[in-house]
């Protein structure tokens, strides 16, 4: 069983597209591309994080039309956590689980940490806990240890934790670092 990881996939939302340069003809393309990606990459026993924003615009208030969406995803989990465009009936759907920041022990080593939005620190940073964001779509690919799992800058599919470390080394130290945690045993 594997942790396949998302962010930002706005499924059914036309305007993305545009705003972030993303290659596809419409919503219904990006769609069948981003589910395709997802069936490519995640098997039937493994476990799917949308780390936000799953869907957007007037087809994430159709529950018919999530619903449908949700029941082709692939895995055995499928777990959200809350992004700003993620809303009643997004959340209403039959994840395993719904939160809007969780630790997710994946691998040696100290849990990655899940929320939507790039953190400063989080839990077990200092002990090398990496977070794991969306949010700003293609704007940044954050910093050594919290990294950006959306699709916009990952070719639209999902990817694994040997896959987001190996990314990790190549991105700089966070500049403000020092700043939240240099006295930080401290508290």
């Amino acid at each position: 069983m594997k942790h396949w990881y998302t962010a930002d996939t706005h499924f059914g939302h036309d305007n993305i597209i545009k705003h972030c340069a993303r290659p596809f003809e419409s919503a219904s393309h990006m769609d069948a591309v981003l589910l395709e990606n997802l069936v490519s990459k995640v098997g039937p026993q493994d476990t799917l994080w949308i780390v936000g924003d799953f869907a957007f615009g007037p087809k994430a208030k159709d529950r018919k039309w999530l619903s449908n969406l949700f029941s082709r995803l692939p895995g055995a989990e499928k777990h959200l956590i809350v992004g700003n465009h993620d809303g009643e009936a997004t959340q209403a759907l039959p994840w395993t689980s719904v939160t809007h920041l969780t630790e997710v022990a994946d691998g040696a080593g100290a849990p990655s940490v899940l929320c939507h939005y790039p953190m400063i620190t989080w839990h077990k940073a200092r002990k090398g806990a990496l977070q794991l964001f969306g949010h700003v779509h293609d704007q940044w690919m954050g910093s050594r240890n919290a990294v950006n799992v959306g699709v916009d800058v990952w070719g639209y599919v999902p990817v694994t934790i040997r896959d987001i470390h190996q990314r990790a080394k190549t991105l700089p130290v966070n500049k403000h670092w020092d700043d939240v945690e240099r006295n930080a045993d401290f508290f």
